[in-house]
C-alpha cells in the first residue's frame, strides 16, 4: 500500500518538507488556501529537486518521480482523509493553528500523527484544544527544510509512545538526523543555542569589535566550520575540561547577558528594514540577487551533505 503523507501549508517550509516525503517514495497532498500560493511551491520543489540532480545527490528518473508524487490541492478534507502522518507548517499565530488543528481531528484518519513544525509554541499550548492529544507531536524541520538533516522532535506528556516511536522512523525514514527532546523548553535546543549565538555577535557589532562582515567570516570559516563535524560539548573534551573551565571562567562574566533583542534589530525593524525581504538589513540588498544568493547557499549545503555522508560511510 502507497504511503501517504499531507503538508498544510506550502510556504518556506511546507514545500520543502514535501519534497522531503516525496523523495522518500511517499505520495504527498500539498494543501494551501491559494492555487497561486501552490504553484509558487511546486517552482520552489521543481528548482530544489534540479539542484539535487545538478549535484549529482539524485537521478533524474528520482526528480520526475518525486513531482509526480506531489499533489497540489486547495481541499483540506481531500489533502488529509487517508494520510498516515499530517504535517501543519502554517504561520505561527496559536489560532490559525487551533482552528486547522480541530479540522485536522474532524477530517484524518483517527490513527494519523498530526505533526507541528512549530519553532514558537511549546506542545501544551499546541494541544489545548484538541481532543485526541495522544496523536500530536512536534517534527521542528530547519530551513531549507529539504536539506538541513536536523528535526527537532518534541512530545507531550499525552503523546503516545506508539506515535513517538513511528515518528523517530518516519524521520530517519525521509533521510533526516532526528533528536528527541527530553523536556519541552521554548527555543527548544537549537534556537537557544542559536540566539545565545546571535546575542553576542550583536554585542561584539553594537561595540565596534569588528564589522559584520568580519563577525560573520568568524563564525562561517572557523566556528561554523568545525562545528559541521565536532559538536560544541565534543569541542570541550576535545580541548579538555580544565582548558574549557578557564575559558567559561575567565569569558562567561564580559559575555553579553541583555534579555530583549539587539537595539540595531529594534531599529532597523522600525525603519522597516527587515533583511532580504526588503532589499536591506544589517546588510544591503540593493545591487545583490537574493535568489542567486539562496541557490549559491543551497549548492553548498548540499555539498557538505554529500561530504559528511561520505565520512560517516567510512567512520567505522
Amino acid at each position: 500500500m502507497e504511503k501517504h503523507a499531507a503538508v498544510i501549508g506550502s510556504g518556506v517550509m511546507g514545500h520543502g518538507i514535501a519534497q522531503l516525503y516525496a523523495l522518500a517514495g511517499f505520495r504527498v497532498s500539498l494543501y494551501d488556501l491559494q492555487e497561486a500560493f501552490l504553484m509558487k511551491a511546486r517552482a520552489s520543489i521543481e528548482h530544489s529537486l534540479s539542484l539535487l540532480v545538478a549535484e549529482g545527490v539524485i537521478a533524474e528518473q528520482s526528480r520526475v518521480a518525486a513531482l509526480e508524487h506531489i499533489v497540489l490541492t486547495t481541499d483540506l478534507r481531500a489533502a488529509v482523509s487517508d494520510a498516515e502522518v499530517i504535517t501543519e507548517a502554517v504561520p505561527e499565530v496559536i489560532e490559525l493553528k487551533w482552528e486547522l488543528f480541530e479540522k485536522l481531528e474532524q477530517y484524518a484518519r483517527p490513527d494519523a500523527i498530526i505533526a507541528s513544525n512549530t519553532s514558537t509554541f511549546s506542545i501544551a499550548r499546541l494541544i489545548e484544544k484538541a481532543t485526541t492529544p495522544q496523536r500530536f507531536i512536534i517534527t521542528h524541520f530547519f530551513n531549507p527544510a529539504q536539506l538541513v538533516p536536523l528535526v527537532e522532535v518534541v512530545r507531550h506528556e499525552k503523546t503516545a509512545q506508539e506515535v513517538v516511536h513511528k515518528t523517530m522512523q518516519l524521520m530517519e525514514e525521509i533521510g533526516k538526523s532526528p533528536v528527541l527532546l527530553k523536556k519541552d523548553v521554548p527555543g527548544f535546543i537549537a534556537n537557544r543555542l542559536q540566539t545565545a549565538l546571535m546575542r553576542e555577535a550583536f554585542h561584539l557589532l553594537a561595540e565596534g569589535v569588528a564589522d559584520a562582515a568580519q563577525i560573520d567570516t568568524v563564525m562561517k570559516d572557523g566556528i561554523g566550520y568545525r562545528w559541521a563535524f565536532v559538536g560544541p560539548i565534543e569541542t570541550a573534551d576535545f580541548g579538555g575540561l580544565d582548558t574549557w573551565k578557564r575559558v567559561m571562567d575567565n569569558l562567561a562574566p564580559e559575555l553579553d547577558s541583555s534579555t530583549k533583542a539587539p537595539a540595531i534589530i529594534e531599529e532597523r525593524v522600525a525603519e522597516g528594514k527587515l533583511g532580504t525581504k526588503t532589499g536591506a538589513g544589517i546588510y544591503s540588498y540593493k545591487d545583490t540577487s537574493v535568489s542567486e544568493k539562496l541557490r549559491v547557499r543551497d549548492e553548498q549545503f548540499i555539498r557538505l551533505g554529500k561530504m559528511n555522508a561520505l565520512i560517516n560511510k567510512f567512520r567505522y
